[in-house]
C-alpha cells in the first residue's frame, strides 16, 4: 500500500526502518529469554525456589521461554516476509515517481477499510473479550477455592485389588465387574 501510495522512496524508508527496529527487538527479546531462562536455572542450582527471589525467578522464566522460543524468531521472519512482498512488488512500482499511483493505494486502502467496516458489523471484529464470561463465573465460585499461596492437598480413597497385587488378581477383579 504504501509503495502505491506515495512511491518507491517510502517502501526503501519504510524497510530501513523495519530492519533496524525489529532487528534490534528480535536480539534484544531473544537476549532478555535467555537471560531469565539461565536465572531461572540459577535459583534451581542455589535451591532457592521457595524464596521470593525463586519466585520472581520463575516468573522470569514464565515470560522468558515465550521471548526467546517465539516472539524473538518470528520477528526474524517478517523482516524476510517484508522484504520479499517488497521484492515482488518492486516491478509494479520501478521507474514510478512519488505519488504517481496514489490513487492505486487510496483504493486498496479504502477496500482494506470497507473489509474492516464489514467485520466490525457482523460481530467478528470486536472489542470483546471472548473469555469474559468466565472470569464472571470463576468470581462467584472464588469463595469456594482455597488461595493459590496455602497447598492444598486431597485424599483419594485408595483400594488395593487382590493380596499381593497379582496381574491374575487384577484380572479377575475387572472381569468381575
Amino acid at each position: 500500500i504504501a509503495g502505491f501510495l506515495i512511491g518507491p522512496r517510502m517502501v526503501m524508508g519504510l524497510l530501513a526502518g523495519c530492519i533496524g527496529s525489529a532487528a534490534m527487538l528480535a536480539i534484544m527479546m531473544g537476549n532478555a529469554g535467555g537471560a531469565w531462562d539461565n536465572s531461572k536455572k540459577l535459583c534451581e542450582k542455589l535451591q532457592i525456589k521457595k524464596t521470593d527471589v525463586g519466585k520472581a525467578c520463575v516468573v522470569g522464566d514464565t515470560v522468558g521461554d515465550p521471548f526467546k522460543d517465539t516472539s524473538g524468531p518470528s520477528l526474524d521472519i517478517l523482516l524476510k516476509l517484508m522484504a520479499m512482498v517488497s521484492l515482488l512488488m518492486a516491478p509494479l512500482i520501478d521507474g514510478k515517481d512519488d505519488w504517481e499511483l496514489w490513487y492505486v493505494g487510496a483504493i486498496i486502502s479504502l477496500l482494506c477499510l470497507i473489509a474492516t467496516g464489514v467485520l466490525m458489523y457482523k460481530g467478528i471484529l470486536t472489542w470483546k473479550d471472548p473469555l469474559g464470561g468466565a472470569a464472571d463465573g470463576a468470581a462467584a465460585s472464588a469463595n469456594k477455592v482455597a488461595p493459590m499461596s496455602e497447598p492444598t492437598v486431597t485424599k483419594a480413597p485408595v483400594k488395593v485389588w487382590g493380596n499381593d497385587g497379582d496381574k491374575d488378581d487384577l484380572r479377575a477383579a475387572a472381569s468381575a465387574s
